[in-house]
């Protein structure tokens, strides 16, 4: 009988390495409560319209989605990211109406791509979301609190900040 191992790009962590995610996981946890913001959770399997609705067309939902149709015929995918989810949870749970709330939420996301060195099929993603206010100002936020993260972590001298912008409708 042949040796069963994990699935190509997903990894086993041993004690030692979940001893430095944890600790990696506790230093974001301890920055975002620290700006206000409120943890979040969300299922690792959603519908797939859920991905597909805002951009069929993208490689993410084209090419790398591990996406399945369950036992009762409807078709479901592991979360490639976190950002879609958030924002459902966010709705379903009246989170919206709260006066700007502030979120944030780590977990396993999985993408269907050629696995290399430091990417994963299965691999980790800690983001913070905020609703209801369009100013540069959040923006900026974001910003310092990621650098804190990095510094808390050790690494931001090993970090380059790179900024985009997905644009609007018009503009895609």
């Amino acid at each position: 009988m042949s040796k069963i191992t994990t699935i190509r790009g997903m990894n086993d962590l041993p004690p030692e390495e979940v001893r430095v995610w944890n600790f990696a996981e506790e230093i974001i946890q301890k920055v975002f409560n620290s700006y206000g913001y409120e943890e979040i959770r969300f299922p690792i399997v959603e519908k797939t319209e859920l991905f597909t609705r805002s951009n069929e067309s993208a490689d993410i939902v084209t090419k790398e989605m591990y996406t399945f149709e369950d036992k009762g015929g409807d078709s479901i995918s592991l979360r490639p990211e976190g950002t879609a989810g958030c924002v459902r949870a966010a709705i379903d749970n009246d989170l919206i109406r709260v006066d700007s709330p502030r979120l944030w939420y780590q977990g396993p996301m999985f993408r269907y791509e050629r696995p290399q060195k430091g990417r994963s099929r299965q691999f980790q993603q800690s983001s913070a979301e905020v609703f209801g206010i369009r100013s540069a100002e959040i923006d900026a936020e974001l910003i310092i609190l990621s650098s804190r993260i990095w510094k808390e972590l050790g690494i931001e001298g090993n970090l380059n900040l790179e900024i985009n912008n997905l644009g609007d409708e018009k503009t895609r």
